[in-house]
């Protein structure tokens, strides 16, 4: 099926782009177009067609497709070289936000997850902020667990999570290098999970997480705040992901409902 071009532009490769818009932001609509296609593997074995075929293909001048390819490539999402082609740098995998599970349950098929613990202890006295979150009494302790991510052997995220002391106590014998925290819990405490709160923000790498993510100090990175609940409503989960932007693609599926009321 043939993509259109961005509105406002017409043409194709044997001539030129007609519009009524500034050249940088018909290139920077290109260039949209082509992220999505990349991100979502249209393009097989991380090969990008030539701009000849790209542009009939999206209906805009071999110039555009040029303009857009080179703005991919200053992202980092590309690369070009003379007899090689465009190939993506690195592929980027799909997580959905519209369903609770693990980073190994999502990215099954995609290559195997494995974990460096960095930190698995019980935590006497633990942040204010965590305390807040999981709804603990005074002078009640949680337990900590630090992971760094790798798919494929290279960096994915670094995954810091308090627990419960109820629910991460039992986890401390648990095979943390290779498993879900999620399918771990629901195994030692024989209960379900229910739902979680998510937060995505886009930030800048502190030169430690960067080093850690294989990434340059100020790159881009999701960082993500879940809380996760049992399915009877309690809290028992409090994470903050920091998830390399350029090795995963968060989407989900929204349907139209109600608008909510609002408080008065």
């Amino acid at each position: 099926m043939r993509e259109t071009a961005p509105s406002g532009a017409q043409g194709g490769d044997d001539g030129p782009w007609v519009s009524s818009r500034p050249r940088a932001e018909r290139a920077r609509q290109l260039a949209d177009v082509l992220r999505h296609r990349i991100t979502s593997g249209a393009y097989d074995g991380g090969v990008l067609p030539g701009e000849r075929e790209l542009g009939a293909h999206l209906g805009a001048s071999r110039n555009a497709v040029r303009e857009a390819l080179a703005l991919l490539r200053n992202e980092g999402l590309i690369t070009r070289k003379q007899g090689v082609g465009t190939t993506v740098v690195l592929p980027k995998y799909g997580h959905g936000l519209d369903r609770l599970a693990g980073l190994a349950e999502t990215l099954t098929g995609h290559g195997a997850v494995t974990n460096e613990v960095r930190a698995a202890h019980p935590v006497p006295a633990p942040p204010a902020a965590i305390v807040e979150r999981l709804g603990l009494a005074p002078g009640e302790g949680a337990v900590h667990v630090e992971r760094l991510r790798r798919l494929g052997g290279l960096p994915l995220s670094l995954d810091t999570t308090y627990l419960t002391a109820d629910i991460g106590l039992p986890l401390l014998g648990c095979d943390l290098a290779h498993r879900d925290l999620f399918a771990l819990i629901e195994e030692t405490s024989g209960q379900r999970l229910g739902r979680a709160e998510v937060s995505v923000h886009a930030v800048t790498a502190d030169p430690d997480t960067a080093a850690l993510l294989g990434v340059e100090a100020g790159a881009a990175v999701f960082a993500i705040e879940r809380l996760t609940h049992l399915a009877d409503g309690r809290p028992v989960d409090a994470e903050s992901l920091h998830i390399r932007a350029d090795r995963l693609a968060l989407h989900a599926t929204l349907h139209r409902g109600p608008a909510p009321t609002k408080s008065r």
